[in-house]
């Protein structure tokens, strides 16, 4: 289970490593389309833009539908769920390091302006 897991993110990651991927993504956000409707902004050839198609349903991210000579692809979230899941532990990690940070930052600063500057003293 963790292993299957493991090997889905990885694909999901590597399917959002790409920014035309990243971009049709966006596009199926926003509804289907076809396969020529997203090339269209890449200016890419059909071959081209379906070996990113296949990346994107390899990692889960988009169904196709085949009717006849169109090919239809929507998007599927849950994978994006999953990686959002793995992306907010060290969200939360980051955050509290970086809180401590700055409770460290402001009891120094608080520090330094309570003790007197040389040359200040009575």
């Amino acid at each position: 289970m963790v292993e299957q897991e493991t090997r889905q993110l990885d694909s999901v990651f590597h399917a959002l490593g790409d920014p035309t991927r990243r971009r049709m993504l966006r596009d199926l956000a926003d509804g289907e389309r076809t396969v020529s409707q997203l090339a269209q902004p890449f200016a890419i050839s059909l071959a081209a833009a379906s070996k990113h198609i296949k990346a994107l349903e390899a990692a889960g991210l988009i169904r196709r539908q085949v009717s006849g000579r169109t090919h239809r692809c929507r998007l599927e979230p849950g994978p994006l769920a999953s990686a959002q899941r793995w992306l907010s532990f060290y969200e939360r990690f980051w955050t509290s390091r970086l809180d401590a940070l700055e409770q460290l930052l402001r009891a120094e600063d608080a520090g330094l302006s309570a003790t007197p500057k040389e040359g200040n003293t009575p």
